[in-house]
């Protein structure tokens, strides 16, 4: 059993936990994820690491309640246990294998949609602690929607706060706002990494294309198990295979197919659709052979 030892309400719908667990905060690294169970036989939840000190034990969480069992974790409260808290899963951000020098010599840029901004912050906290400092822009559909914009203006080099509707901030989306940073303001950037909802990766990464950025995102389709053996997280980038569990959660966001990765999240969420994808997909429908290292 996980200890919850803090709980907030970020914004509507959106909850932050603090959740004692040692072997996994010793061993977390920038954009892995975790995998949370509330009961002995409730789903399986897929939820990016937000934060962790492997000092005091515990690795943090921000989720936003999408479906049952999201909602059921809200109600969890201080002192409470979940069952499971499996970590730290998938690979680590490509920046943890760079040095602090290769890192110093670059402009990075992160670009954060809604709950997206929670993933992003350990990278840029990380980063902060070699000594490097990035710009961030954080976007919203309005400012009641906006997360961890304290947290991100301790860490990174510049903040943007972008909201669709213009109640904060630069009124526009964040393709806008990187947009007026890079044509406007004279901005230039040797690396963009991008999270958030699919859609908005899939534009934003189109603009870094035209805008000649090359650029990370870190993709979150439907997970069942997280390691590989569903194909609920089978994604085709380049026009090759991946699994986003196993593989990533990070890819060259230039090569993902968003059209394909969006439908195929639709369709999963159906028992038919799922069978048709197995039919349709073969022997490519799941990984072979299991990625998980479970906690370590």
């Amino acid at each position: 059993m996980y200890k919850i030892i803090n709980k907030k309400l970020l914004a509507q719908s959106i909850y932050f936990m603090d959740i004692e667990a040692p072997r996994v905060a010793k061993s977390a690294k920038p954009g892995q994820f975790v995998v949370v169970k509330n009961t002995e036989k409730g789903e399986r939840i897929p939820l990016t690491i937000a934060d962790y000190d492997p000092q005091k034990g515990s690795v943090s969480i921000v989720f936003q309640t999408v479906g049952k069992s999201t909602k059921e974790l809200a109600q969890f409260n201080e002192g409470d246990c979940v069952c499971d808290f499996v970590g730290p899963l998938g690979c680590p951000s490509e920046l943890v294998n760079k040095t602090p020098d290769e890192l110093k010599k670059k402009n990075i840029i992160f670009i954060a949609g809604g709950v997206g901004a929670a993933p992003v912050y350990p990278q840029v906290k990380w980063l902060n602690g070699i000594g490097v400092k990035c710009d961030v822009i954080i976007g919203s559909r309005t400012k009641d929607l906006l997360i961890m914009q304290d947290e991100m203006a301790e860490v990174a080099g510049n903040l943007y706060i972008s909201t669709d509707d213009g109640s904060f901030g630069f009124n526009g989306r964040v393709t806008d706002c990187l947009t007026d940073l890079v044509k406007n303001k004279g901005k230039k950037y040797d690396h963009a990494i991008v999270i958030g909802p699919m859609i908005m990766m899939k534009f934003t990464a189109s603009l870094t294309k035209e805008l000649n950025i090359p650029t990370t995102v870190s993709l979150n389709p439907i997970m069942v198990d997280a390691t590989g053996m569903c194909g609920a997280c089978r994604v085709s980038v380049g026009g090759e295979v991946k699994f986003a569990c196993v593989d990533g959660p990070e890819f060259d966001g230039h090569l993902v197919n968003y059209d394909e990765a969006m439908r195929r999240q639709a369709m999963y969420k159906t028992e038919e659709g799922r069978a048709l994808l197995k039919y349709e997909e073969g022997n490519t429908h799941s990984h072979k052979g299991c990625g998980c290292g479970g906690e370590k």
